[in-house]
């Protein structure tokens, strides 16, 4: 990136600051069986892209922080715009869509649900993710993994599509999309398939994710490796948090200037991070984006304040991980992989509750002007597939492997890329048929030689659907379109990857290539056309 360091990197040299990778390490295979490391998976709910301190937050985040200083981070992870479809596509390495998983999956949208499935000749929109895949744990399991997961499921309501089922030994989840984090409701947590029993004095989701977490891998017996799902809830709204978490931040919003200076002081952090490259503009914030001027300060600074203390305390609980691995012994041979499901979540969900912003008796979230600011410097939010969207934080922790540490890897990537990656480092082909069902072609690419140090054949493009949010990013170019109606608009990531300069009455060509390309793809994935969501979106944008 413009102003930042290129340095030639030697094996088990350590170096720091801002690079790019120059040397590639060449065949990789068979090196699998060797490594077999430990596998812990780290997700982020509506998390957006610049919330962290490595990725240019002012919020405290100490071991992500200290995972990305030995490790390694990635700027152009991509993920599905929405929590379902990426954890469908996180947990099959496929598209969404080819998991089944081409929209949210809720009790309440049965009627709009099946007018998708009507527009299309594929099971591209079902109420659970599709038996016809293999999660990670069904593939990690070949393997001779123990496979372990502690978080949000939100892939299936029914028990029979309940992670257990799904491959994992071990598992203690969130049903469904959101919850108190206080008092969860009856039956909306579970532990490996029965009701949840809480016997907390003190009661918090996310140090109790992070509990079983620990507990899973403290009892195991055994010297083989495991894999670790752990999928926090945090920071989802309703905005929940501990004062001692969230206090520190109050006040501090509303003194520097509410979310329009937010925006540019972490836009300046991430390029002296190198994050994002010093040629970019700032993207305008939208309409949609209150002027601070005109704001409740005082109520915004809290709402933001909270959602810093629940990510504060997701860090918290990262800490303890990485302290619980490294007590075992284990730390240098465990693959550490941070991520967030989608870009910052613009949901409005006060719900009226009587309480006070952060304590049990509320239900609100920090709303959309703060959501921008997570997601500096890009565009738009959860659902949609501008760059805000589905554009999310990635950090790789490995001792062993990793010895490049602290650099920076622009390399175009997905979250399916995980499932070829891990099951690489397990040792494991790819399955063609799981529990008796036929299932898609992988869909990702490994980044063990990413991991390495050097380089990989990458994707020839990669393809994005939700809620008729259409865009293709191949190479350099990117295509978008908001929803049904509108026009493609192209951009040129390299150059722009803020979205602000379209470039499609310039280069029709390019915008026709890469139109083809799209049509092609969600022919093969099942994706409902756009007019098939015109009815029940009205005047949507």
């Amino acid at each position: 990136m413009k102003g930042c360091r290129v340095l030639l990197l030697t094996s088990g040299l350590a170096v720091a600051g801002c690079f790019s990778r120059t040397a590639a390490t060449g065949d990789t295979e068979g090196v699998s069986e060797a490594y077999r490391p430990n596998i812990v998976l780290i997700m982020a709910d509506d998390m957006g892209y610049s919330d962290i301190g490595c990725f240019g937050a002012e919020i405290e985040t100490p071991n992500l922080d200290s995972m990305a200083a030995n490790g390694l981070r990635f700027t152009q992870m991509y993920n599905s715009a929405r929590c379902s479809a990426t954890r469908a596509s996180l947990l099959t390495g496929l598209y969404s869509h080819q998991a089944g998983v081409g929209w949210l999956i809720e009790n309440d949208v049965a009627k709009e649900r099946q007018m998708l499935v009507g527009a299309s000749d594929k099971p591209a929109y079902l109420d659970h993710l599709s038996e016809d895949t293999a999660t990670l744990a069904e593939v990690l399991a070949i393997g001779g993994y123990h496979t372990y997961m502690s978080g949000k499921w939100h892939l299936g309501f029914e028990d029979d599509y309940n992670p257990n089922h799904r491959g994992f030994e071990r598992a203690f989840y969130l049903v469904g999309g959101s919850s108190s984090y206080w008092s969860p409701r009856q039956g909306a947590l579970k532990l490996d398939g029965d009701s949840f029993e809480n016997d907390y004095d003190e009661f918090y989701l996310t140090d109790v994710f992070t509990d079983y977490a620990i507990q899973f891998m403290e009892e195991q017996t055994d010297d083989e490796p495991f894999f670790l799902y752990l999928a926090y809830n945090a920071p989802h709204w309703p905005l929940h948090a501990y004062e001692d978490d969230y206090g520190k931040y109050v006040g501090s919003y509303e003194s520097m200037g509410g979310w329009e200076k937010l925006r540019e002081t972490r836009f300046e952090n991430m390029k002296a991070l190198c994050v994002v490259d010093e040629s970019w503009a700032l993207s305008e914030p939208g309409d949609d984006v209150e002027d601070w001027d005109e704001a409740n300060q005082s109520d915004m600074d809290l709402r933001m304040s909270v959602y810093a203390g629940q990510i504060d305390r997701l860090d918290q609980g990262v800490g303890r991980i990485v302290e619980s691995l490294s007590q075992k012994g284990i730390l240098d041979d465990t693959l550490i992989i941070f991520i967030s499901d989608n870009g910052a979540c613009q949901e409005d969900a006060d719900e009226g509750a009587a309480g006070d912003i952060g304590e049990a008796d509320s239900w609100t979230s920090y709303h959309r002007s703060w959501a921008n600011a997570s997601n500096t410097p890009f565009r738009w939010y959860k659902h949609y597939v501008h760059e805000g969207g589905i554009s999310g934080p990635m950090i790789a922790q490995w001792p062993a492997v990793i010895t490049s540490v602290g650099g920076i890897s622009d390399e175009l990537t997905h979250v399916m890329d995980l499932m070829a990656t891990f099951a690489d480092l397990a040792g494991v082909k790819y399955p063609d048929t799981m529990n008796d069902h036929e299932i898609p072609p992988l869909e990702g690419l490994s980044l063990v030689p990413v991991l390495e140090g050097g380089e990989r054949e990458g994707h020839e493009y990669l393809a994005f659907e939700h809620e008729a949010n259409r865009a293709l990013r191949k190479g350099d170019w990117k295509i978008v379109s908001m929803q049904f109606g509108l026009p493609w608009n192209l951009y040129d990531m390299k150059a722009d990857r803020s979205e602000t300069v379209d470039l499609s009455e310039e280069y029709p060509d390019v915008v026709e290539e890469l139109q083809a390309d799209y049509d092609a793809w969600a022919d093969k994935c099942g994706v409902a056309p756009p007019e098939a969501w015109a009815s029940w979106f009205p005047g949507s944008n």
